[in-house]
């Protein structure tokens, strides 16, 4: 079962409705209890925070968050001096723009 199949069934258990047959749970049924029914939202909610981050991730250049190496520091700061633009050094470098300027920051190549 994948996240999105999961969050489907979480979502319609704190609904208070069985999620294969569509039926309402009757009003004794654990389903209905107010703490279960805060659980399975903070389950949903846990499930749709955890589908964002994956999707976030996805949409990610690849190397994101990984620690730069000395060869890459010098042929960023090499491709800079040389006038070569952020949007350009991001996709050189499969970073975000973000993280090439705060490498350029470090290096005192931009101003913080």
């Amino acid at each position: 079962m994948n996240q999105a199949e999961a969050l489907s069934v979480v979502r319609s258990l704190a609904n208070g409705v069985d999620p294969e047959t569509g039926e309402v749970f009757p009003a004794d049924s654990a389903y209905q209890r107010a703490q279960t029914v805060r659980a399975l939202y903070a389950a949903a909610e846990a499930l749709e925070k955890a589908e964002r981050f994956e999707r976030r991730k996805r949409e990610l250049p690849a190397k994101t968050g990984e620690p730069w190496t000395e060869d890459e520091d010098r042929r960023l700061l090499a491709s800079f001096d040389a006038g070569r633009g952020l949007p350009e050094l991001a996709a050189a470098h499969e970073r975000t723009q973000t993280g090439v300027r705060a490498r350029l920051v470090k290096y005192g190549r931009l101003a913080a």
